[in-house]
């Protein structure tokens, strides 16, 4: 009688996740452009937390003696068209800029993520209608989108974050569905079946860790395009309004003072590029990292004689 044989038991749940953290940490560690990339967030970040409570100057606190002066020690980027420090205001739109696209992406990455996981897992008539509304949702223009909502709901963080996020829910959804289809044949999947696993804990437990690197990268090549989407709304005037600050108001505000104080553009502009290049820079060496044809292309360089 022969002896049967095991089916191979599922990986741990956290197996997964904490392979996707070694990777992040592994790309960080040897990649020159994640490393200024994580500097520049990790600045950033601890700048918009910190930042409010250490600023040099009250952000609304007008002075009409010192306006439209150009950088001083006491205003190290200079003071707009009502007197007010340059720099605590940039401190401040750098929070709001934060605040903004971590609404957008996390309301994104939780409503495309179970559409395209469930899509993908589930297959067949349900797939093909799932898809084709992203499709329809992923055609429409999303900055003249983002308006429109934008305008019909009103300006508010809140509205920004639906607005924003409305565009990049197909991205997830299409991204996550590519993983679960990849993912949901493998041998763990069916050993997972076979020792009575529901297929909704099957998908949560073993499939969709499995699943998530693509969507990682997103994230972080997602930010940008949401700091900038904010930035473009606030400087058309249907984003947010004042008192809250926001870069894209100063830099639409500096247009009309960019012959007599042309730091008021400078330094928003200067900031907002800064930030969306930490973003890109990371996003960059992860995609890298996980693209199969960069390892080719690295290992053929390696390969070729100097």
């Amino acid at each position: 009688m022969s002896e049967a044989v095991a089916a191979p038991l599922p990986p741990p749940p956290a197996n997964a996740y904490v392979a996707a953290l070694r990777t992040v940490r592994e790309v960080i560690a040897n990649d020159r452009k994640a490393q200024i990339g994580a500097w520049i967030l990790v600045g950033s970040i601890v700048v918009a937390v910190i930042g409010p409570y250490v600023a040099p100057h009250d952000v609304e606190l007008p002075n009409t003696d010192i306006r439209l002066t150009g950088p001083t020690l006491s205003n190290i980027m200079g003071t707009d068209h009502l007197g007010r420090d340059l720099f605590s205001r940039i401190i401040s739109g750098l929070t709001v800029s934060l605040q903004v696209a971590a609404g957008a992406v996390l309301i994104a990455v939780i409503v495309g993520v179970p559409i395209g996981a469930y899509s993908g897992y589930k297959g067949g008539w349900i797939d093909s209608v799932i898809m084709r509304i992203m499709d329809a949702v992923i055609a429409m223009p999303g900055r003249l989108l983002a308006i429109a909502l934008v305008a019909a709901i009103g300006p508010s963080v809140g509205a920004l974050w639906f607005a924003i996020s409305f565009g990049s829910v197909p991205r997830y959804a299409r991204l996550i569905r590519g993983g679960v289809l990849a993912q949901k044949e493998r041998e763990y999947v069916e050993a997972a079946r076979s020792i009575g696993e529901s297929p909704g804990s099957t998908l949560l437990r073993y499939v969709l860790p499995n699943a998530m690197a693509p969507v990682i990268v997103q994230i972080t090549l997602n930010f940008p395009s949401a700091i900038t989407a904010e930035a473009s709304l606030s400087f058309l005037g249907l984003g947010l309004v004042p008192p809250t600050i926001s870069w894209g108001q100063m830099l639409s505000a500096a247009q009309q003072y960019l012959e007599v104080a042309p730091w008021l553009a400078i330094f928003p502009g200067l900031a907002l590029s800064v930030l969306i290049m930490g973003f890109v820079l990371l996003g960059d060496a992860l995609r890298d990292h996980l693209d199969p044809r960069y390892h080719g292309r690295r290992r053929a360089r390696r390969r070729t004689p100097a």
